[in-house]
């Protein structure tokens, strides 16, 4: 028996008294449950309550949902006398659960005055005591079914690093909607870039294998976490490729805008077209064109979490669609990668910025793999019933979490989700 002196302190558990194998996890819970109450600890109370737009959430759901996450597929099923700690929650904070029952709608999230932020924190504490105390359990082995526990607390872990790279990129979205163009981290350095020469790199091509092996059949290779959307692990065949180097940068997106890549459709698939015509888009989402009236400059400038910057032009490009991706990649004369060849050449000697600062589009629309079977229960909703009209992204960003990048990772969006921090690489044919 294995016991750490933990204890349990501030509003999260930062030191339990398990034993193996729920140490490592239960630590691992510590950290990630501090690390979202330290992301929400910059911003006012106020700033925590607003919905700026149908796909972001506030930081205050973000906080409440996560915690029912552990509460409904952790405690419940696991501890047989266990109270809710206010059985309306799980009305206001089921997210997308259809077999967990009737849901607060998602646009009107940012309605939730009640319950309060101080509230919602007590929640977590509720939640996070709870969890320590089924840990504590666990000391004797016949108490519960570990292996049963270790799956939904894993995954609810990772469901929660999800959250915190979402709650950076909703509170970016509802920043820039302030004329004040607010800093959520003012004194945040941007790190200074280097121009690197794109070079072009062939990949060989041939039988490749893309994905994961299922939990039970864990390839020694590929150890750890993975969603379900990542197995099973699979063949594919490739032909020949050349992948760039590095990513697309500001300066060289700047030029397919002077060039007037907004304003011509050949370079733009139909529905991309419509959107730009639509909604007017004449640059990426949070960039600033000279004279913008909310920061006049003679210069274009850039808002980010450190605030607005003047554009940097050897920063990887970032929050744009993949609409635009695909249409910059037209204009390039290449294409975007496919997700299996991106997954092909990690690691290949010469590959930069593969794990960030942007997410990387793709030309792989969001599909099961063969064979693909998602988790049993609840969670079945987790992935698989999203495997339609959304384009993959591969990679990780600025914001996601440490730990929670690897190159099966397959992240997902809308083809017009702007809003994340997204960009490209270029690929082209042999």
């Amino acid at each position: 028996m294995i016991r750490a002196p933990w204890t349990l302190c501030g509003p999260c558990v930062c030191h339990p008294t398990v034993i193996d194998p729920l140490a490592p996890l239960l630590k691992q819970y510590a950290d990630v449950r501090a690390h979202s109450v330290a992301l929400a600890a910059r911003l006012s109370d106020e700033d925590q309550c607003v919905q700026s737009m149908p796909d972001a959430s506030p930081t205050k759901w973000h906080l409440a949902h996560t915690t029912w996450f552990f509460e409904t597929l952790v405690l419940l099923p696991h501890v047989a006398d266990y109270q809710p700690f206010d059985r309306h929650y799980a009305y206001l904070f089921n997210s997308y659960y259809e077999a967990l029952g009737p849901r607060h709608p998602r646009l009107q999230r940012g309605l939730l005055s009640r319950p309060s932020i101080q509230e919602v924190h007590a929640y977590r504490n509720y939640v996070d005591r709870a969890i320590l105390a089924l840990a504590l359990d666990g000391i004797d082995q016949d108490a519960i079914d570990l292996e049963a526990l270790l799956g939904p607390l894993e995954l609810g872990l990772n469901h929660e690093q999800q959250h915190q790279e979402l709650l950076l990129t909703d509170i970016l979205h509802l920043f820039s909607c302030n004329p004040l163009l607010p800093a959520y981290n003012p004194s945040a350095q941007r790190s200074a870039q280097e121009q690197t020469p794109m070079q072009w790199l062939s990949l060989p091509g041939g039988i490749i294998s893309i994905g994961r092996s299922a939990p039970e059949q864990a390839a020694p290779e590929l150890p750890g976490f993975a969603f379900d959307n990542e197995t099973p692990r699979h063949q594919r065949l490739l032909p020949p490729y050349q992948l760039a180097s590095r990513l697309v940068t500001c300066g060289e997106y700047k030029h397919f805008i002077e060039e007037g890549g907004y304003q011509d459709p050949q370079w733009w698939l139909s529905d991309g077209w419509a959107v730009v015509q639509a909604q007017q888009w004449t640059a990426p989402a949070y960039w600033l064109a000279p004279g913008d009236p909310r920061r006049p400059d003679a210069a274009w400038q850039v808002f980010g979490l450190d605030g607005v910057q003047p554009l940097q032009a050897h920063a990887p490009v970032a929050n744009i669609s993949f609409f635009e991706a695909a249409a910059y990649a037209e204009w390039a004369g290449s294409r975007l990668p496919t997700e299996f060849e991106w997954e092909a050449a990690f690691g290949t000697p010469g590959l930069s910025q593969m794990m960030g600062p942007v997410w990387q589009w793709t030309r792989s629309g969001y599909e099961p793999y063969p064979g693909f079977s998602p988790r049993a229960g609840a969670a079945r909703e987790y992935n698989g019933k999203f495997m339609v009209g959304q384009q993959v992204l591969r990679g990780a960003s600025l914001a996601t979490p440490h730990k929670h990048s690897r190159s099966t990772y397959r992240n997902f969006f809308p083809p017009t989700a702007r809003w994340q921090f997204a960009g490209l690489r270029l690929a082209r044919d042999l």
